[in-house]
């Protein structure tokens, strides 16, 4: 019976630590070593918390895949400095290791005229030459090139003796996609299917021509939906005459799926952009501070229906220590259902068409919260405060806001949906500032309505 081995996690600091002085001793023979032992995910967190020059002489140093790893593995901005600082000969060849698409966004965040010297040095250029076309948030922008292709008219002996002549170094290689001789995509074969096909059988009569596939132009969410949806380990991109550009692997979807929650999050959070920790302050408010004026803007809303009412306030006090209440569950409810709808529309789970489904469920939902979060306001409100009249408006006003919160988390997301801006950027403000002030419009109407009753 065989055991499994687990090896315990690294740690980082006590790696570091020996790498910097290694570097101190000037003994950059152990600093390789001790890198050059890790994982690449932890080369590169070692890697980065070295002092530049650090960075720019131990490079070159190490062997060439272990310095393509740390590059890839980096963040965006961090790789595209170090490779800024490079002598174009290493970054060269550094690039030439690397997998075409990695290379390819690597070489888009550099300056271009240097990215044209890099291109120019490298060997393998032409792989990665046409992926510089398509912009990054893209399948084309997405994919790496396809290695291994075969043709419709191969027999199957030909396509494994094809195989085992090229020895494909590809993680793509379980799944094989078939052309024409114009390079058009025809179909896709399966490596079980190729290995016991009988020899003389045509590759046209064992592959499978129903091929799930994304245009180059197609935004990155849609490939990683297709991918997700049918549990695709590569995904083909072709151009608008079907012709297949290159794959995308099953390690994109997961760096794109990242990438699309944590831009959502960020937007969410009114914050537009990704934004790490240590981002200098000027930079994190040119981001933050426009958006933090527009919903002072906004709040006036709120602002402007309370001072209608202030002569309400002023007569019955009591009515001020409902507001929080009022207005905070009804603004929770709301976050929920814009939770929900921008995670919908994001998946592509839900489309402006199906608005009206959406919002008779979302309707339904807040009546039954409404009634049920609304009578706790109103007996709490009636008990407190000794005044049943009191327990009746708060209450009813709570139910109201939260049916108006749930309508609102509906139609604001997808009316910018149809307005093809993001939902997930602004909707937050506006969701807040219409269950604010509709709460406040609700509960002061209904207190001014029946002040007579229990002024």
């Amino acid at each position: 019976m065989s055991q499994s081995t687990t090896t315990a996690p690294v740690d980082i600091d006590a790696v570091l630590a020996e790498v910097r002085a290694a570097l101190a001793e000037g003994d950059w023979e152990r600093a390789v070593t001790l890198i050059e032992s890790l994982r690449p995910p932890d080369q590169a967190d070692v890697f980065e918390e070295l002092p530049p020059e650090a960075q720019d002489q131990l490079l070159p140093r190490l062997d060439l895949e272990d310095s393509a790893d740390i590059l890839e593995e980096l963040e965006e901005e961090d790789a595209a400095e170090v490779a800024a600082r490079l002598k174009v000969a290493d970054l060269a060849r550094i690039l030439d290791e690397m997998e075409p698409d990695e290379a390819a966004d690597l070489l888009g965040d550099i300056p271009p005229e240097r990215a044209a010297k890099a291109l120019a040095k490298m060997e393998e250029a032409e792989e990665v030459r046409p992926l510089l076309a398509h912009a990054d948030d893209t399948a084309g922008g997405l994919m790496t090139s396809a290695e291994v292709l075969l043709h419709k008219d191969m027999t199957a002996e030909e396509a494994i003796a094809y195989l085992r002549s090229i020895a494909p170094d590809t993680e793509t290689v379980y799944y094989l996609f078939v052309v024409d001789e114009d390079m058009r995509l025809v179909g896709v074969v399966s490596l079980r299917q190729l290995v016991i096909a009988p020899p003389d059988a045509r590759i046209e009569e064992i592959m499978d021509p129903d091929v799930i596939h994304v245009r180059a132009d197609a935004d990155q969410e849609e490939a990683a939906r297709l991918m997700s949806r049918y549990d695709l380990l590569a995904l083909p991109v072709v151009d608008e005459d079907g012709r297949l550009l290159g794959l995308i692997t099953h390690d994109d979807l997961v760096e794109v799926l990242e990438e699309e929650a944590t831009e959502d999050i960020y937007r969410l959070g009114g914050v537009p952009e990704e934004q790490p920790i240590d981002v200098p302050v000027p930079a994190a408010l040119r981001t933050r501070l426009p958006w933090l004026v527009l919903n002072l803007g906004t709040a006036m809303a709120s602002a402007t229906v309370l001072s209608v009412f202030e002569s309400t306030i002023a007569r019955i006090a009591a009515l001020a220590a409902f507001f929080p209440i009022v207005a905070g569950v009804s603004g929770s409810a709301g976050t929920q259902t814009l939770t929900v709808i921008v995670r919908g529309l994001a998946l592509g789970e839900l489309d402006p068409r199906d608005g009206l489904r959406a919002l008779a469920r979302e309707v339904l939902i807040g009546l039954a919260n409404g009634l049920v979060v609304g009578g706790l306001v109103a007996l709490i409100a009636a008990v407190w405060k000794g005044t049943p009249a009191l327990g009746l408006v708060v209450g009813l006003a709570t139910l109201l806001n939260m049916l108006s919160a749930g309508i609102a988390g509906v139609l604001v997301p997808l009316g910018m949906q149809i307005l093809r801006i993001d939902p997930a950027l602004a909707s937050p403000i506006l969701v807040t500032t219409i269950t604010d002030t509709m709460g406040y419009l609700i509960y002061l109407g209904l207190a001014t309505a029946t002040l007579t009753r229990f002024s």
